[in-house]
């Protein structure tokens, strides 16, 4: 069963102060827990209906220690308005050093303070088979639950790290080519491109900071072709990144 300290501890979870203070997070539904379940996450906790012990037995006699429980305790415990599958608890991963070589394909964020955002962006860097994101130090956190639901399991397969970005960015600013996402950049279609380098998305309001964009070394632009004002940053993203693979 889920004991009312444990469901306690959970809910904790949800809040970032919590997760650095127990190095631990939260990740509700079947795809996502499957995903860690064949990763080198360690898990502190498993929790699954009947239904999912059902249709996952295989997986679930390698091992794995877990307990099953009613919807309705995974749906209060979590943040989920449903949840008929499964819910764990994870050992964070102690982060290292980020290191880059100019010939690596890494997306840099600057200040995306949305979780679905970032964890969107994070699932687009899996399916372009990019395996690191730089993230400034105000970026919505990786291990919020928000964000490790929008990433659909892909939060496994990435490093993200935190880094003061601009002096990240002006460190690798001579070695590396370093694109920025602005409207005032060159059309991206009309550029060659090969899938190297750090390419740098800003904040959904305001793009990429002053003291972050005078250390890139070329700006581009989606072209826009109706009325509006801008595009969602992970949409953005996706379109940009798309642009690096063609030719890749």
């Amino acid at each position: 069963m889920l004991s009312k300290a444990v469901a306690k501890y959970i809910n904790s979870l949800q809040v970032k102060k919590y997760r650095s203070q127990h190095q631990a997070f939260v990740v509700e539904g079947a795809k996502s827990v499957l995903e860690l379940m064949h990763s080198n996450f360690e898990l502190e906790h498993l929790f699954i209906t009947e239904a999912f012990y059902r249709e996952h037995t295989t997986i679930l006699s390698k091992g794995y220690t877990y307990a099953i429980v009613t919807e309705e305790q995974l749906v209060k415990a979590g943040t989920f308005a449903s949840n008929n599958a499964a819910l764990a608890v994870a050992r964070m991963r102690q982060p290292g050093v980020p290191e880059v070589k100019p010939t690596d394909f890494v997306i840099a964020l600057d200040d995306i303070r949305d979780p679905g955002n970032l964890g969107t962006i994070i699932r687009i860097a899996d399916w372009y088979g990019i395996t690191k994101i730089i993230c400034s130090e105000n970026c919505a956190d990786f291990y919020n639950p928000k964000v490790i639901s929008a990433t659909m399991g892909s939060f496994i397969r990435l490093q993200v790290h935190y880094v003061n970005l601009e002096v990240w960015i002006s460190e690798h600013s001579s070695t590396h080519a370093i694109y920025g996402a602005s409207l005032e950049g060159e059309n991206i279609h009309k550029m060659t491109l090969q899938p190297a380098g750090i390419v740098v998305m800003g904040n959904e309001a305001n793009g990429i900071r002053p003291e972050v964009a005078r250390h890139i070394n070329t700006l581009v632009k989606i072209p826009a072709y109706g009325q509006a004002e801008s595009l969602n940053v992970a949409t953005a993203t996706a379109i940009i990144i798309d642009n690096f693979r063609r030719n890749g």
